[in-house]
């Protein structure tokens, strides 16, 4: 059941209720601006965090996507502080379209998913971020391809080479390819590549 105080969340056009979310990258950055623009545009209730760009999980804004509900709005003022890439975007997309709601960027009005100009937007969108996957599929067989061909050898290996590490970690940051897909490209378990990004992370820290 909403909070009461979730009434001055609805929008006076359509009536749904207007969530915003902010996000800055590091901790030196100050949420203030963010949190007043989404205000100013009716946001009773904000979701709100701060991370590091090593750090990937984002708990208030799965928060935020547990807490939506039909006719739901969630507002930011730009679409990068929701996302660090179109598939990522477009994942998060999905899961508020699931939950029958919709996503509005103060920055860019084109990509209102409570309009059919919005929706549609998002949709070439993500035949884009489908042909882009498939040329780093492609880009990424016909290396291993031209490796091999050199001699190099993939597969289990008690340790990846220092020029597949490079390729994982640029495949993970760009965010184009998933962690199953990344396994699969270079022969490895899921657990290998979680391992080698833990320990990426812990070099960094």
């Amino acid at each position: 059941m909403r909070d009461p105080a979730d009434s001055a969340t609805r929008d006076v056009e359509t009536g749904a209720f207007l969530i915003g979310y902010a996000r800055v990258s590091t901790r030196d950055q100050d949420l203030t601006n963010q949190e007043a623009q989404l205000r100013a545009a009716g946001c009773g209730r904000i979701f709100a965090e701060k991370f590091t760009g090593t750090k990937r999980a984002r708990p208030q804004l799965d928060r935020l996507l547990d807490h939506l509900r039909e006719g739901d709005v969630v507002v930011v003022t730009r679409l990068d502080r929701l996302a660090r890439s179109i598939r990522d975007l477009l994942e998060i997309v999905e899961r508020i379209r699931d939950a029958g709601a919709g996503l509005r960027s103060l920055a860019e009005p084109w990509a209102d998913t409570t309009t059919p100009a919005g929706r549609m937007v998002l949709t070439v969108f993500g035949g884009m971020a489908e042909f882009e996957r498939s040329l780093i599929v492609e880009r990424t067989s016909s290396g291993r391809a031209a490796a091999k061909a050199r001699g190099t050898k993939f597969g289990r290996k008690p340790k990846l080479e220092p020029a597949q590490l490079t390729h994982i970690y640029e495949l993970v940051d760009e965010g184009k390819a998933s962690r199953q897909e990344i396994a699969k490209l270079f022969s490895i378990d899921r657990s290998t590549l979680y391992r080698v990004l833990s320990q990426r992370t812990s070099g960094a820290s």
